[in-house]
C-alpha cells in the first residue's frame, strides 16, 4: 500500500459485480464498488494512476467512477494504453492529465441499452436513451471546454467515431 501513488486499471468490460445461479457473488475488477473500495483505502493518495484498455461496458458503473474519481483530491493522470471506448472514454475525463501514445484510440458513439416491452415502453426507452445520452456528454464538454461544442459531440457519436490522439487532442 503506497499512500502516495494509487495505480487503477481498467483493462477488460467496465461491469459491475455479478452473481451466479448459486448466489455466489464474482467481484469486478471494473466495478464503480471496487473503485469505491480502493479510493476509500487511498483516500489520502497524492497522485492517482488509471491506465485503461476497454471497449466500454455498463453506462452505471463508468458514470460512478467517473465521479468517484472527480471527487478524490488526488491527480489524476490517465494513461489510454490501447483502447478506451464507449464508457471507458467517459471515464477518461476524469483525468487531470490523459496520456495517450499515437497508435492509441478512443470511441465515441450515443449510448445504448437492451429493451423490450409494448409500444409505451419501447418509446419511454428511447426517451431515457436521450436523456442518459445528454448527461453523459457533459463529461466530454467539460474536458474539452470551448474546443468542442455539444453539437459536434453529437456527430461524432451519431458516428461511433474512433479518435487518434491528435483528434482527442484537437477536441
Amino acid at each position: 500500500d503506497n499512500a502516495e501513488t494509487l495505480d487503477l486499471y481498467i483493462y477488460s468490460t467496465v461491469d459491475g459485480d455479478s452473481e451466479d445461479f448459486f448466489g455466489n457473488v464474482k467481484k469486478s475488477q471494473t466495478s464503480a464498488q471496487h473503485f469505491r473500495e480502493e479510493l476509500e483505502k487511498h483516500k489520502n493518495a497524492k497522485f492517482i494512476n488509471l491506465y485503461i484498455n476497454s471497449t466500454g461496458g455498463s453506462v452505471f458503473e463508468g458514470t460512478a467512477i467517473y465521479n468517484q474519481l472527480k471527487r478524490h483530491t488526488a491527480h489524476k493522470t490517465v494513461h489510454v494504453d490501447g483502447f478506451a471506448c464507449s464508457i471507458a472514454s467517459v471515464i477518461a475525463m476524469a483525468g487531470d492529465e490523459i496520456i495517450m501514445p499515437r497508435n492509441a484510440l478512443m470511441m465515441v458513439h450515443n449510448m445504448w441499452m437492451y429493451a423490450c416491452g409494448n409500444s409505451a415502453e419501447l418509446r419511454k426507452a428511447a426517451d431515457d436513451l436521450d436523456k442518459i445520452n445528454q448527461a453523459g456528454r457533459e463529461a466530454y464538454l467539460q474536458r474539452a471546454g470551448d474546443k468542442l461544442t455539444a453539437e459536434k459531440l453529437a456527430e461524432l457519436e451519431d458516428g461511433e467515431t474512433w479518435l487518434t490522439a491528435a483528434e482527442c487532442i484537437e477536441y
